[in-house]
Formats: structure tokens, C-alpha cells, sequence
């Protein structure tokens, strides 16, 4: 049981828990969980930490078909520039391990800016905070967990 799950469940919100055998070697978590699960790869989302100007450490959640727009997402979040975090700054801040980066039940709460796109499906897949492990709920249902945000910031 994570974190993630226990939110998720505690909050009462609509959600699945989905998993999958791991391989270590795969290039990409996000895109290994959506062959894997048999999913459509733009309702999986990836979370990246990044490290943003003016505002610090602030949390990303796109498709693993797309790359994370930094730009878009330090305008949204009042910065400048942004950078990807340094992996280990990323996991003290979370909580969990670069590729099972939940955006639910970090450890200290990072502000969150979840991709316009998730809004076009009526559930979508993030990490559930382990590798092999995903979570489907609403976006909505994400973002009032989170206190996220949404806005474009995938490039396609």
C-alpha cells in the first residue's frame, strides 16, 4: 500500500489500481505501463519534478507521449525558467523514486500542473507511487486531491 492508494482510497474518490511486472531495463516507465496495461498511452501520465525560478521545486503531470513544455510550465507557475530537478531533490521532495514519482501523497506538497489534455478522458493513469504501480481516477478528482492546476504544457 502507498501513499498514493491511500489518499485516493481515504478520500472516497472513484479509482482502480492497476499493475504491472516491472523491467528495469525499459527505456520509459510511463510508456512501459501503458503497453503493459494495454492503455491508450496519451490517458497514462508521467510526473516530473522540475525546479523553477522564483517558486522552487514544482511538479508536472503530461502524457508519456509527450515531452514537458518548462517554459509553459514556469509562466503557469509564476517563474521564470524551469529545469528538471535534480533527481534526488526530486525524491526528498516527494517522498517516492524517480519513475514511481506519484503526484498524490508527496511529501511535501509541490505545486502541481496537470496537462490540459487530461480533461479529455474520463479517467486517466498516474503512477500510484511504486514502479509497476498505476492509479486511474478522474482529472478532476486529481485535482482536487493535489490542489493542482490545469494548462497546456505537453509538446506533442
Amino acid at each position: 500500500m502507498t501513499p498514493a492508494i491511500l489518499l485516493a482510497r481515504k478520500s472516497g474518490v472513484p479509482h482502480d489500481v492497476l499493475s504491472y511486472e516491472h523491467d528495469p531495463r525499459a527505456a520509459s516507465f510511463g510508456l512501459e505501463a501503458a503497453t503493459l496495461l494495454g492503455l491508450d498511452p496519451a490517458s497514462v501520465f508521467k510526473t516530473l519534478v522540475a525546479d523553477v525560478d522564483g517558486v522552487g521545486l514544482a511538479c508536472a503531470v503530461v502524457p508519456v507521449s509527450a515531452t514537458l513544455d518548462l517554459k509553459a510550465l514556469a509562466d503557469t507557475v509564476g517563474g521564470r525558467r524551469a529545469r528538471m530537478a535534480d533527481p534526488q531533490a526530486a525524491e526528498r521532495a516527494t517522498g517516492y523514486v524517480v519513475g514511481g514519482i506519484s503526484p498524490l501523497a508527496q511529501k511535501k506538497r509541490l505545486p502541481l500542473v496537470l496537462d490540459d489534455s487530461a480533461q479529455h478522458f474520463p479517467r486517466i493513469h498516474v503512477s500510484a507511487g511504486r514502479r509497476g504501480l498505476e492509479i486511474a481516477l478522474s482529472a478532476d478528482d486529481l485535482l482536487v486531491l493535489t490542489g493542482g492546476a490545469t494548462a497546456a504544457i505537453a509538446r506533442r
